[in-house]
């Protein structure tokens, strides 16, 4: 058995299941698209890759919070926080291989729900996955069950050589519609400032928040002046930055309310982020719906000033 097929066997939702999950709970949470996704005014949109098309500045991860099996509540669960993100003007979501069942996940997701106009799915190629680019790619579409993906990225620079080189002879074959490389934690800055440089890509994932700003010497400056989209990954850090201003009871600074319209700590580090002008979009990911609706509604004006950004950054240094 290949390595990729066991690893289907391993993470996946079997067609079977999904099907009798489907039937189990359908009538219960489906909603038709039209009415499903008609709450999208307001969120802050940026075009991308040197096209004129345009995505929403807040995207949604998957890392950790959709790799839950084929537990039915927690699908469900799931499905309703995409159900959540797709009615406040989401438009990315980004998946990997490596993320287990999240890509089974997202796929159920996606049944119970329809596909909305606005979905830009993003995957990854990742050599422990096994299989070739094409193969993973094709095995992705099927978990997600989508017709195609907008972008499929190389996965922390494993084997990047190879797999770009695929990727580009699909995007040129109409298969895919963009590529791109990702990293996370900072690592590899030199590597993806070299990849930047020499190879023809449309996007770049990055670890890039208020704590997290190496990004700002030369990778975000490079995409800029090359026309790279950049998608930040770790808005909050994993998680420790809102856990640790909510353990210490950290007040929101009242001139953040008045000069940039936040009103929790997640709206305050959100729009940090995307109010940068190379950032395209970031990606929090969440298990909650109401979570997810604080995520969305940081994308929403007004946006920080660059003496904001500033304060912001001096603020969240002095804790």
């Amino acid at each position: 058995m290949s390595p990729l097929i066991k690893h289907r066997t391993k993470h996946r939702i079997t067609r079977r299941q999904s099907l009798t999950l489907i039937g189990a709970t359908l009538a219960a949470i489906a909603l038709p698209t039209a009415s499903l996704f008609a709450n999208t005014a307001g969120m802050r949109q940026k075009a991308f890759a040197g096209t004129d098309k345009k995505l929403p500045v807040i995207g949604m991860g998957t890392w950790r919070t959709f790799n839950v099996g084929s537990d039915p509540k927690l699908l469900d669960a799931r499905t309703e926080v995409v159900k959540a993100f797709f009615e406040h003007g989401g438009g990315l979501i980004d998946s990997s291989p490596m993320y287990g069942s999240a890509p089974d996940v997202m796929g159920y997701a996606l049944q119970q729900l329809g596909t909305p106009e606005s979905l830009f799915a993003a995957e990854k190629v990742w050599s422990p996955a096994g299989g070739s680019a094409r193969e993973q790619v094709a095995e992705l579409k099927d978990r997600w069950q989508v017709e195609h993906f907008d972008l499929v990225q190389v996965h922390n620079l494993t084997d990047w050589r190879e797999h770009l080189a695929a990727l580009q002879e699909m995007k040129a074959e109409g298969a895919i519609r963009h590529v791109g490389i990702t990293t996370s934690h900072g690592r590899r800055h030199g590597e993806i400032e070299q990849i930047m440089t020499s190879e023809d890509i449309d996007f770049v994932q990055l670890t890039y928040n208020i704590t997290h700003r190496e990004a700002e010497n030369r990778l975000l400056p490079l995409a800029e002046e090359r026309g790279i989209s950049v998608i930040a990954n770790r808005p909050y850090d994993g998680g420790s930055l809102i856990k640790n201003l909510k353990r210490r009871d950290v007040p929101l600074p009242e001139w953040a309310n008045e000069e940039c319209g936040c009103t929790t700590w997640a709206d305050f580090l959100l729009k940090f982020i995307i109010s940068h002008p190379a950032i395209t979009c970031a990606i929090p990911a969440t298990t909650q719906v109401e979570h997810m609706r604080e995520n969305m509604r940081a994308g929403h004006a007004p946006m920080p000033s660059p003496d904001a950004r500033q304060r912001m950054a001096a603020t969240i240094e002095s804790l």
